[in-house]
């Protein structure tokens, strides 16, 4: 059987959402003709689950009630206007519905819920896909309830990027799963925590004055009538597993030690974060020998660093990229850690004398890369994914699967046991995923 659909339903909101028409700002405009953000969360539950399945189904109906551009689509403006000439657009009332998919699967839960190498084409079993374009308009959102007889069940979540960034989707799901908390009930002498804050929906906090949008939206269809981009290798594609490694706290407090005692981190930002990217970025690097420059490119969040700061609560991609390059003889020697904690801390130091600053030619730089295979990093140990509680407790384990997308990204998320390590999540060919996790472990042992 392996993963069936069951049943496919719409969820509306409700109660009923008033709908409307947003605009993208020159945060969401580069991720226009990109894919979803997908994730999948496993949790144990060895009972049936038909009647959970229903508490996950209304609560999400009254999540959707404050999330409700997720409901609606990304389409061209009438008459090309508005934020890079595309708008998102919920008609309101019933007629805005996201799509969810209710499945059974006979995998092997323990394994696709474990951290050693998985085959991705299972995992992708667990999320939906968003429905095709319209119109050149398309979707926002979809979810997946996948069960697991008597083993556990996998919440899958696909949401187009142009719609949010990891602040906003976890935001949102947080949101889905305190309802369902509320729903399902419980310990009668246990109150469950209430619901996040609504989400902030006004777009005029996120100002313009150099027409950010439309100068970014001109680059992608320049380079759209430069011609098609060249074909991939001949052949099937090599196929791909994901697995996680987890690099603990005591692990992050030495590779800190080790930066700071090497005069790395003087006057840069040394943190978890700094540390495991950079960490992260050697294995990978090693797969990619023979260049000789490396380059990794990350996203840094914004909403704190504008002036006026843009509220936490905000709905939409609040983020910049932020580049780092350095000398891939360093970074392969003894001290490749610190040369890679170093350059990434310096990027992230450079935006405290302006978070925009250069802000204008960020996609073409993108573009430029990209022929060089930088390392890429998606999510961040901030978002909290694990303390995602559909009433069932914490995740057993929570996958970004979206990495296997773009060759050479990296998945973070905090440690899974609560006590400050990092996750790293990586999808690679089995032979180069043998050679990553050598190399992670040959690390640990020198730390």
């Amino acid at each position: 059987m392996a993963t069936k659909i069951v049943d496919k339903l719409t969820v509306a909101a409700s109660p009923p959402a008033a709908g409307g028409v947003l605009p993208l700002t020159f945060f969401d405009v580069p991720w226009i003709f990109t894919g979803p953000v997908e994730r999948v969360f496993f949790y144990s539950y060895p009972h049936a689950v038909e009647h959970f399945t229903a508490h996950l189904a209304s609560s999400l109906s009254a999540a959707l009630h404050g999330f409700y551009p997720l409901l609606g689509r990304v389409r061209p403006c009438p008459g090309g206007g508005g934020g890079g000439g595309y708008e998102f657009c919920s008609t309101g009332g019933d007629a805005d519905r996201v799509e969810l998919t209710v499945a059974e699967s006979d995998h092997d839960f323990e394994e696709l819920a474990g951290v050693g190498p998985r085959d991705v084409g299972k995992l992708y079993s667990l999320v939906p896909r968003l429905p095709g374009p319209e119109d050149g308009s398309s979707a926002l959102a979809a979810v997946q309830v996948t069960v697991f007889p008597n083993k556990g069940l996998a919440v899958g979540v696909s949401i187009h990027h142009v719609a949010c960034d990891d602040s906003s989707f976890m935001h949102f799901v947080k949101t889905w799963a305190a309802h369902c908390r509320l729903a399902a009930g419980g310990d009668a002498d246990v109150v469950p925590p209430p619901p996040p804050p609504p989400p902030f929906l006004d777009r005029g906090v996120v100002a313009d004055p150099d027409g950010l949008a439309a100068k970014t939206l001109d680059q992608m269809r320049q380079l759209a009538a430069s011609g098609p981009p060249p074909p991939p290798p001949s052949g099937p594609p090599p196929k791909l597993f994901m697995a996680s490694f987890t690099l603990t706290r005591d692990c992050i407090d030495k590779l800190k030690q080790r930066v700071t005692a090497s005069g790395g981190g003087g006057g840069i930002h040394c943190s978890s974060f700094t540390v495991a990217c950079a960490y992260g970025d050697l294995p990978v690097d090693v797969t990619s020998a023979g260049r000789e420059r490396a380059h990794l490119l990350f996203s840094v969040e914004c909403r704190r660093r504008l002036t006026p700061p843009v509220p936490q609560e905000y709905l939409g991609n609040c983020l910049r990229p932020c580049f780092v390059e350095v000398d891939m003889a360093g970074l392969l020697g003894a001290d490749g850690v610190v040369t890679a904690a170093t350059g990434i801390g310096a990027a992230i130091r450079g935006l405290d004398d302006g978070v925009l600053d250069g802000a204008d030619g960020g996609f073409q730089k993108i573009m430029s890369l990209l022929p060089h295979r930088p390392m890429s990093i998606g999510g961040s140990p901030r978002y909290g994914v694990y303390d995602t509680d559909f009433g069932l407790g914490r995740p057993r384990k929570v996958e970004l699967l979206s990495i296997d997308k773009t060759p050479g990204t990296v998945s973070m998320a905090e440690g899974r046991d609560g006590h400050g390590g990092v996750e790293i999540g990586v999808a690679l060919p089995e032979a180069e995923m043998a050679q990553f996790s050598s190399c992670f472990a040959d690390g640990l042992k020198q730390l």
